[in-house]
This record gives C-alpha cells, sequence and structure tokens, in this order.
C-alpha cells in the first residue's frame, strides 16, 4: 500500500531546457556572471573555473556524498582574482543562468493537489547541481510548495542518489516503512535510488523511447500518476 509520494524535482516536476551536463556552458555562464557583476576574467582563470566545475560535475564523476555550493565556489574564487566577499553574489548568477527558463510542467499542480485531497503526504528528493542552494532549487517549485510536506533536496540529507537514505529518511520522519513510498522520477539513478530503499519507483517517460531501468511503474506524465494510486494507496 502507498501512503506517501516522493517526487524528483528537474524533469519531473519542473522542465529545464538544457542539457544535464552543463560543462559545454561554463565559459558562457561565468562570462555572464562577470558582465552582471562587473569584473573581468583571464584565460588562465577560465581555466580554473572551468576545471574546478568539471571536478564537481556530478555528470563526469558520479559521487554519493553532497559537497555544499559554498565549498565549491569559495575553491573557484581561490583560483581568481574575484573579490572574495562576493561569493554569493557570483553564485546567485551562476545559477540564476541555468534556471531563466525553468517552467513547471501544466499538469504538476493539479496533480499534487488531488494526491493531497486524497490523504497522501508529498515530499521531494532531488540532487541539486554544484550544491545548489535551497532557496534556488526550491525557488524552481515554488507553486507547487503548498502542497509538499518535506521539500528535500540532496543538501538536507547529505547524499545523492541512487542513494536510498534520502528515501529512509523521509520514511522515517512520514513514520512509514520505506516500501509505503513511491518514488517519481525521470533518471536510472531514481529507479536505483527507490530500489535501494525498497520503495516504489515510478519512471516518468514523456518520450518515446523505450527505457528500461528497473522501474516498478511507468507513466506519460504526472498526470496518469492519478490513476496508478488511487485513494486507499493501492496501485
Amino acid at each position: 500500500m502507498i501512503r506517501a509520494v516522493v517526487f524528483d524535482i528537474g524533469q519531473t516536476l519542473t522542465y529545464y531546457p538544457i542539457p544535464l551536463n552543463w560543462s559545454g556552458m561554463y565559459r558562457q555562464a561565468f562570462g555572464s556572471v562577470a558582465e552582471t557583476l562587473g569584473f573581468t576574467i583571464s584565460e588562465e582563470e577560465y581555466a580554473h573555473i572551468g576545471e574546478t566545475l568539471a571536478k564537481y560535475n556530478a555528470r563526469i564523476h558520479p559521487r554519493e556524498v553532497e559537497v555544499p555550493a559554498d565549498v565549491i565556489f569559495s575553491e573557484i574564487l581561490q583560483g581568481t582574482r574575484i573579490d572574495k566577499n562576493l561569493l554569493q553574489d557570483v553564485k546567485r548568477e551562476f545559477f540564476s543562468f541555468f534556471r531563466s527558463d525553468v517552467c513547471v510542467y501544466p499538469e504538476a499542480e493539479r496533480t499534487l493537489a488531488e494526491l493531497k485531497e486524497r490523504g497522501l503526504p508529498i515530499a521531494t528528493l532531488s540532487d541539486v547541481p554544484y550544491g545548489m542552494d535551497n532557496v534556488y532549487a526550491l525557488e524552481d517549485i515554488r507553486p507547487l510548495l503548498k502542497y509538499v510536506d518535506l521539500p528535500y533536496t540532496s543538501n538536507d540529507i547529505g547524499f545523492r542518489k541512487p542513494s536510498g537514505k534520502g528515501l529512509l529518511r523521509i520514511a522515517q520522519e512520514l513514520e512509514l516503512r520505506p516500501e509505503e513510498l513511491a518514488f517519481v522520477g525521470d533518471e536510472a539513478k531514481d529507479m536505483e535510488c527507490a530500489r535501494n530503499a525498497g520503495a516504489l519507483g515510478i519512471l516518468v517517460n514523456r518520450t518515446d523511447e523505450k527505457k528500461e531501468f528497473g522501474q516498478d511503474l511507468e507513466i506519460r506524465d504526472l498526470a496518469e500518476l492519478l490513476h496508478c494510486v488511487s485513494g486507499d494507496g493501492s496501485v
């Protein structure tokens, strides 16, 4: 019986029209940061920035333990002439560059509202890029937060998927067994995370591509989730 639903954020609740791997956009992003904040970046500094970001790029170097954005961006600034007092401003402008065109999927709010009406607690569990602060990650789902009981990211858990530790913590806080959670996501690591925790994995596949990620269920969009999870928690 499913008694709570946990959602990934990016490409599940929200659409980001950018590559999952940001490495091809590092220079453009930091060029925008420099222009906005009024400083210049040398070629040597661009190389250092790119190398540091690549080191913490979980699409290139997967890691289980999360690293806070302040740690990553402090390391970036240490290798440049950028005023270290601009750390928070640099982070804000960098993440804003990649979040400028984010949008919530049109069926997301109706789906979450209906789940709440059915009495199901709702949580999020999303890996954030480069330790992106929750103030930015959760702002992307601001219209949905009123339905979310536990709005968590890898910053809150300290671990990234496919570790099941985030789902286990959510189950504990909701006083549920892990198998009473459904985890809805769009990637293979989401389904592996569900398996690692003993939860039900529901894959959102909005394409015509066949995806064998070990999912327990597959839906075309979030609206279909309402047909998968009934009011009494059965699937």
